[in-house]
């Protein structure tokens, strides 16, 4: 396995032994859905007759949803008059290619295997509504395994608020000080702080367009899947 990177720790790391589970962002940390998130911004486009706009312009934006989709597209935010209906359109075009290129990242699998071998639930956090988080993570086989699935409008707030993740720990049966969170958005970071429960930020997600990962706050930094679990059986 590869080293694992610590930042400075905001928790103390003997914390991590009191751990019973693991929560996850989605998009970015373990699914790669920016093919088809993209996939539906530019079908869009061509429908228009625009030139379609390169996935490395549109990836960094898959953490900002159709705000961010729609800004790189169409030069439009949420306060103009156009947005709401390409919006919604674009929320249909997704829902109709919702799996077409989605695919957990390499190792994810593994690492969720691995976490219930080692006696750890694990669950999902996602600010993506219901309306996709329910049908990806069903088509993915996740929805019998995963302790709770939390979407961005299961409760009345999305992150960074914290209020998803007490929603996700007391679904898994939990309290929020015996579980992580993991994520690829700084916003992520600031939800688990708030939360209560160490953090974990991913490289491998797509990061925004902020702060380098390295200032978030969190925890611990990982470049790969596999070292979740060498980081948490670390303190054990």
């Amino acid at each position: 396995m590869s080293a694992v990177s610590l930042t400075p720790t905001r928790q103390p790391l003997p914390q991590l032994a009191q751990i019973r589970g693991v929560l996850f962002d989605l998009d970015g940390t373990l699914v790669d859905s920016a093919p088809d998130l993209a996939g539906a911004t530019n079908d869009m486009l061509r429908a228009r007759g625009l030139a379609a706009v390169p996935f490395e312009r549109l990836r960094p934006m898959v953490g900002a949803g159709a705000r961010g989709m729609m800004g790189v597209a169409f030069d439009v935010s949420p306060l103009d008059t156009r947005f709401t209906a390409l919006r919604d359109e674009f929320f249909d075009r997704y829902e109709a290619r919702l799996l077409q290129d989605t695919r957990p990242f390499d190792g994810v699998p593994q690492m969720l295997w691995g976490l219930v071998a080692a006696g750890l639930s694990w669950g999902i956090v996602t600010n993506k509504s219901e309306r996709f988080a329910l049908p990806l993570t069903r088509g993915l086989g996740w929805s019998t395994e995963a302790a709770a699935i939390v979407g961005g409008d299961s409760t009345p707030h999305a992150k960074p608020h914290p209020a998803p993740l007490l929603e996700a720990a007391r679904r898994a049966g939990l309290s929020p000080e015996h579980c992580i969170y993991v994520g690829d958005d700084a916003r992520d970071i600031v939800a688990g702080r708030a939360a209560g429960m160490p953090t974990v930020a991913v490289r491998w997600g797509y990061l925004g367009d902020g702060l380098p990962i390295e200032e978030w706050g969190a925890d611990v930094v990982l470049d790969a899947p596999a070292q979740l679990l060498e980081w948490l059986l670390s303190a054990r």
